[in-house]
């Protein structure tokens, strides 16, 4: 449906995007820049996603969902990084479908998240496209000088975690795309989950004091996991039957014939938002309390080794993965 009641790009900064603003850094959006001042003793840590309509949400997606994940997912990997979030600068190419009411929702969907999670807009730039909508935020975040959890810190003999459920970023895809059979409220669950993932920013700091090495689960378990077997040169064996699964997830799999394909499909699926990390074996008990006083699940899946790359068992055996996570070319 072509757009109505469209504004033209200095309105809708004005009325729309300037509200949303960093009250002293972000200059009312008046300016081509925002300039914030250092924070001693503090890394600035950015983080950059961008997520293209067709791709990482449906054309009938509510753009208020839409601006929710964008900003979702930048989140999540300021949360593996240990970072404290603190601003952000956004593009948006906006399609013919977005006349004023579509961009209305999409600012709404930012002012309850900025909200939620303590960040402000510092600036950025619309424009119209052509193609379909797309937008891409970086985000911002501060952290202890020299604490930044990377991908490469993973020694032999450090344990394997992960937060939360794996899996219901790709069932959540099937049911919004109608693919699922399950109870109404399993339905539900997975498809905010899809929309609307949650990012595990209040177990950043935990991350940051105790993990060794750490990623959020975007591409997919498997896939995430090789990266940071890669980076810190190391192996990585998991237990698939060990990897945790939300009540929707196990509902789905309860209904698996071959829970070894379903296993393969949940860890490789992507789109999930939670963070793997290793930890050394002495950390474990504190680890553990400080998920416990997030009410936040935390499950072991496994263990560094001195070899290289991921290797996944289930019933004991080695499971050969054909496409290990989500790639786009």
């Amino acid at each position: 449906m072509p757009a109505v009641d469209v504004a033209g790009e200095f309105e809708t900064i004005r009325r729309l995007f300037a509200p949303l603003a960093h009250p002293d850094w972000g200059r009312g959006l008046l300016d081509d820049v925002a300039v914030v001042p250092s924070r001693p003793g503090h890394d600035l840590v950015l983080t950059k996603d961008a997520i293209v309509e067709g791709v990482h949400f449906l054309p009938d997606d509510p753009l208020d969902t839409v601006a929710r994940k964008l900003m979702r997912v930048n989140l999540s990997d300021l949360a593996a990084k240990g970072a404290e979030p603190f601003g952000y600068l956004l593009a948006c190419h906006w399609s013919g479908r977005c006349g004023w009411p579509e961009r209305m929702a999409f600012c709404d969907g930012l002012r309850v998240d900025q909200k939620a999670f303590g960040v402000a807009l510092l600036g950025g730039d619309t424009v119209a496209t052509p193609g379909p909508a797309s937008f891409s935020m970086t985000m911002l975040g501060w952290i202890p000088r020299g604490r930044t959890v990377g991908r490469a810190g993973a020694r032999p003999g450090d344990l394997v975690f992960v937060t939360g459920a794996i899996g219901d970023g790709w069932l959540g895809l099937e049911a919004v795309q109608g693919r699922l059979s399950l109870e109404p409220e399993r339905m539900a669950a997975l498809s905010d989950h899809y929309r609307t993932p949650m990012p595990r920013i209040e177990f950043a700091g935990a991350v940051r004091d105790m993990a060794s090495a750490s990623i959020d689960v975007s591409d997919g378990l498997i896939a995430d996991l090789a990266h940071v077997a890669e980076a810190s040169r190391v192996g990585v064996e998991i237990d698939l039957e060990s990897v945790p699964l939300s009540a929707a997830g196990q509902a789905w799999f309860d209904g698996r014939v071959d829970e070894q394909a379903a296993l393969e499909k949940l860890v490789t699926g992507g789109d999930d938002y939670e963070i793997a990390f290793t930890a050394g074996p002495r950390d474990e008990a504190a680890i553990r309390r400080e998920a416990e006083r997030r009410h936040l699940r935390l499950t072991r899946i496994g263990r560094v080794t001195a070899g290289q790359g991921v290797v996944a068992r289930f019933g004991g055996k080695p499971v050969a993965f054909e496409r290990p996570g989500f790639t786009h070319g």
